[in-house]
């Protein structure tokens, strides 16, 4: 039985399927903090690109020998090409449907976020005999990275909701919660690039740890995380309530899992803990919901 759950949770970690669910918990977040009841067809976008597009960056950056991989992700991956493979193609013919269900300006960003996407994964630019992709372009990966999450989780349900006439946003509004999402997860994305310094350095990969060192990266997560607390603590539109507490909380133990994240982790630590709080953000954000409500 103990086997059985640890394939299973293997399976739900190194598959991306575990990411996939923090996009869509994500998604729930900002639906959560703008008022607005969840639009079925954003959440399946969220979930199936995630899980596509995740996937895609692995299988184009296969090594030539997976198997021997320093990383636990990677041979359990291509351990399981033919399943990876299969999940790639069912999440990405997926978004073919939903892709009608979005409003025109929805259909704008997907497509934009979608040559932002592919650009990151793909070695579709040339220098000499050398191609690459967006991600070796130096400091550029962890942007590129954090500003699709923001797109993807952040806008595209203020789109949705303020086209089905679910909730009237200002623009004001959506460029402070697009701040805040920002700082939040871009200090998470740092954590990824430590652990993958030595790799990186033979990569030539220019990543924040790469240039900066792993103490100032580690400092720089910080700074990213405190300024995410500020612009809580500045733009609270309803004062102290259960919002501002439970992203609060989720803020502090997100920069104390962050301090504890080396590079000596293992891989369950990075892609279980620090992946999780995405989920962990609209899980306290419903728990504080509920018992504010039978407080009263």
């Amino acid at each position: 039985m103990k086997k059985f759950f640890k394939s299973a949770f293997d399976c739900l970690l190194f598959s991306n399927i575990f990411m996939a669910l923090c996009a869509v918990a994500q998604g729930l977040v900002t639906f959560q903090l703008i008022g607005a009841k969840p639009v079925p067809a954003v959440l399946g976008i969220l979930f199936a690109a995630t899980l596509g597009l995740y996937n895609v960056s692995i299988l184009v950056c296969k090594p030539k020998n997976p198997q021997k991989s320093p990383y636990l992700r990677v041979r359990w991956f291509f351990a399981h090409y033919r399943l990876m493979v299969t999940f790639t193609i069912v999440s990405l013919l997926m978004l073919g449907p939903l892709f009608w269900f979005v409003s025109f300006e929805s259909k704008i960003l997907l497509v934009f976020m979608s040559v932002l996407s592919f650009g990151y994964s793909l070695p579709l630019f040339t220098d000499g005999q050398k191609r690459y992709g967006l991600r070796h372009i130096p400091g550029l990966k962890p942007f590129l990275i954090t500003i699709v999450w923001c797109l993807s989780c952040v806008l595209l349900p203020i789109l949705e909701a303020t086209d089905q006439h679910l909730v009237s946003i200002s623009m004001r509004d959506t460029t402070i919660l697009l701040a805040k999402r920002f700082l939040f997860i871009g200090a998470l994305t740092v954590p990824f690039d430590i652990r993958d310094l030595f790799q990186d350095k033979l990569n030539n990969l220019r990543t924040i740890p790469v240039a900066w060192g792993e103490k100032n990266a580690y400092l720089f997560c910080q700074f990213l995380m405190a300024g995410y607390i500020v612009l809580l603590f500045i733009f609270r539109n309803n004062g102290f309530n259960t919002d501002f507490f439970a992203l609060s909380l989720t803020a502090v133990l997100t920069g104390w899992l962050i301090f504890h994240s080396t590079w000596e982790k293992n891989e369950y630590y990075y892609f279980f803990y620090l992946d999780g709080v995405l989920i962990l953000q609209y899980v306290f954000l419903m728990g504080f919901h509920l018992a504010a409500h039978y407080i009263k």
